[in-house]
């Protein structure tokens, strides 16, 4: 099980591949790595490893496909989704078309946590950034208040 965790700064090289960091990339495993990316709820990519993607699979397949949201979702997540191999020296390709979907040319921030990695253009992701609420302890609040400590 993974439990990713980091904040990276990294370039595209001229043919769009990612080396993923020296610290990120011992999380994962060791090259060749397994990975598929997709689209990610906001302007970014998501990068799962291979083992977690199947994981995630499972759960999508079993939506009621009668319900037209569910139908949407499932295209949704699917629609970009490729299954990325990594090369001799950690570099991954990654798809024309997901790049553009993120706005991503050449300037990455990759944003590990739990078992995925978001992948961002650096200005989507300051942008993203610049949204954080002013009192992170409300937001903390609010989303674990409920919860017996």
């Amino acid at each position: 099980m993974y439990n990713l965790t980091g904040e990276y700064e990294v370039k595209l090289d001229d043919k769009s591949r990612l080396r993923l960091p020296t610290g990120l990339s011992s999380q994962v495993g060791e090259i060749p790595l397994k990975f598929v990316v997709n689209r990610g709820f906001e302007k970014c990519l998501l990068l799962y490893p291979e083992s977690i993607w199947a994981e995630k699979t499972k759960e999508v397949n079993q939506l009621n496909q009668y319900i037209t949201k569910n139908r949407e979702f499932v295209r949704y997540f699917y629609r970009g989704a490729t299954e990325l191999l990594s090369d001799a020296s950690g570099r991954i390709l990654i798809p024309k078309l997901l790049l553009e979907h993120a706005g991503i040319q050449q300037d990455v921030v990759l944003l590990a946590y739990h078992q995925q990695i978001e992948i961002w253009s650096k200005e989507q992701y300051l942008l993203m950034v610049q949204k954080e609420p002013e009192n992170f302890g409300l937001l903390a609040e609010e989303v674990f208040g409920h919860k017996d400590v």
